[in-house]
């Protein structure tokens, strides 16, 4: 029902946006010739004259960039969740994404520019370009609300709807219909299976029977799709209900109250035949996962290869101050408990790990984790590895491997997890990672129940947007060593 019209909507979008891009193109060839002209600039390369001949002897010249740049956009508004929600967003909303992925695609049109070695490509027309799209696209967000407005006020593209349900989940049901009345959903009333409910109302509907009402009230008004919102109590009841419908021709819906889920998500999916309800507590999508991993993968080679010498420097300043290892390893707990050995370069003096229960008095974070400023095991070097998180690089290794991601919640000691509270264990729900928000926001000054809110708080909120932003904050704290020891 709605997720189909959205899809829909969502197609429509895709095109009108792709129209808006060429559009943009296209005008913003003109405006580069004229500024340039005005202002004395000198000819853009491959530009002939502001006329169509000179548009298409342009466009050929630069055919690499143009066609690249509508799937870019596009595929850059979709990660941004675009084409998701479109009649319930506010323009804001809309204009700072079209504003994010116009930073993004600018900065992607310049790769191409560099890698193609398109020396001649005008970079005026570059920037002019991105402001006329977006100036463009927010343009055609707003009429497409408007004609959509529009056609829902005349009563055209509606989906009647009867309710069977009254409790508090039905209630809330009609309130969300109600408030999003631009979807072109209207409720034609209420089923209602108590006595003495017909005739009520309910949030502004009528009660109009009992199920075994249901075929009647189909003939009488006209209903495009039936919506059970029932507590399970009531599976037993609504079979015949269903079939009548069925029988009728009309399409039905089941919303049952089955669980108070607080987090989870319920996701329908079929396994060979098998129907299955899926609780999902972190929702992301496969490509998503999958854009995750090949960003990991190519980000812990780039920075392996770009510290090499720093790599090379740390492990000579480790070996020519004390005895031991080079890199020292620890059992840590990853996905969902799973154990891997986490890497580091070694900062304590050998054995420190047997001095542990000495100093346990001192430590100065709070729950099951061990901290203390001025660790007496720390070398001279180890502070300074500590302090500029060279100590941390290592764990690019298991990245590669795939024990870790760059971004998601530091991994803890198997000994620190069998002290969570059960809410904090859900914190091993996502693979764990170099750094994450608790990293760039103080990371020892924290108490340790915020850092595990905050930790919750990035699964739920997850996007590769969040780890573009950590990742940008994570270069800040590690220049200026913002709460490391």
């Amino acid at each position: 029902m709605v997720k189909e019209k959205e899809a829909f909507l969502s197609n429509v979008t895709k095109i009108i946006d792709a129209l808006s891009i060429i559009l943009a193109f296209v005008f913003s060839y003109f405006v580069s010739v004229f500024i340039r002209h005005y202002f004395g600039l000198g000819e853009m390369a491959f530009a002939k004259a502001p006329d169509l001949e000179g548009l298409l002897f342009f466009t050929e010249k630069n055919a690499i960039l143009i066609f690249s740049s509508i799937p870019i956009w596009l595929f850059l508004l979709s990660i941004q969740g675009a084409y998701k929600e479109l009649r319930t967003k506010t323009i804001g909303k809309q204009f700072e994404i079209i504003l994010k992925s116009s930073i993004l695609t600018t900065i992607t049109l310049g790769s191409l520019i560099f890698i193609f070695k398109m020396t001649l490509t005008s970079r005026l027309f570059i920037a002019i370009t991105s402001i006329v799209t977006i100036i463009l696209l927010i343009g055609a967000k707003i009429l497409l609300n408007r004609f959509f407005d529009y056609m829902h006020k005349k009563g055209y593209n509606q989906i009647n709807l009867l309710i069977v349900g009254t409790g508090k989940r039905a209630q809330e049901f009609i309130k969300v219909v109600k408030n999003h009345s631009n979807w072109g959903l209207r409720i034609v009333g209420l089923i209602d299976d108590e006595h003495g409910m017909f005739g009520k109302d309910i949030e502004g509907f009528r009660v109009l029977g009992r199920l075994q009402d249901i075929p009647f009230i189909l003939h009488r008004i006209v209903v495009d799709r039936v919506i059970f919102v029932v507590p399970r109590l009531w599976l037993n009841r609504i079979d015949e209900a269903i079939l009548a419908c069925e029988r009728e021709g009309i399409s039905t819906s089941i919303s049952m109250d089955l669980y108070n889920l607080r987090v989870a998500k319920v996701r329908q999916t079929d396994f060979y035949g098998f129907p299955l309800l899926e609780f999902e507590t972190f929702s992301a999508k496969q490509w998503q996962l999958f854009f995750k991993r090949v960003i990991d993968i190519l980000l812990s080679l780039t920075l392996l290869l770009l510290f090499s010498p720093l790599i090379i420097v740390a492990i000579i300043a480790i070996k020519l101050e004390s005895k031991g290892p080079v890199l020292f390893s620890q059992v840590r707990s990853g996905l969902n408990g799973r154990k891997f050995k986490l890497y580091k370069f070694r900062t304590m003096v050998v054995g420190a790990e047997m001095k542990k229960r000495e100093l346990e008095k001192m430590n100065e974070m709070d729950g099951p984790v061990f901290k203390i400023r001025h660790d007496p095991r720390i070398t001279r070097v180890g502070a300074i590895l500590r302090k500029t998180s060279i100590d941390e690089i290592p764990q690019l290794i298991n990245v590669l491997k795939g024990d870790m991601s760059i971004v998601g919640p530091r991994p803890p000691l198997p000994v620190e997890v069998e002290l969570y509270k059960m809410w904090q264990r859900r914190r091993l729900s996502l693979k764990p990672g170099l750094t994450c928000i608790w990293q760039v926001s103080g990371r020892n000054r924290i108490q340790f129940e915020k850092w595990m809110e905050m930790d919750l708080e990035y699964i739920d909120k997850w996007s590769l947007w969040l780890d573009f932003k950590i990742l940008f904050k994570t270069v800040f704290v590690v220049l200026f060593g913002y709460g490391a020891s």
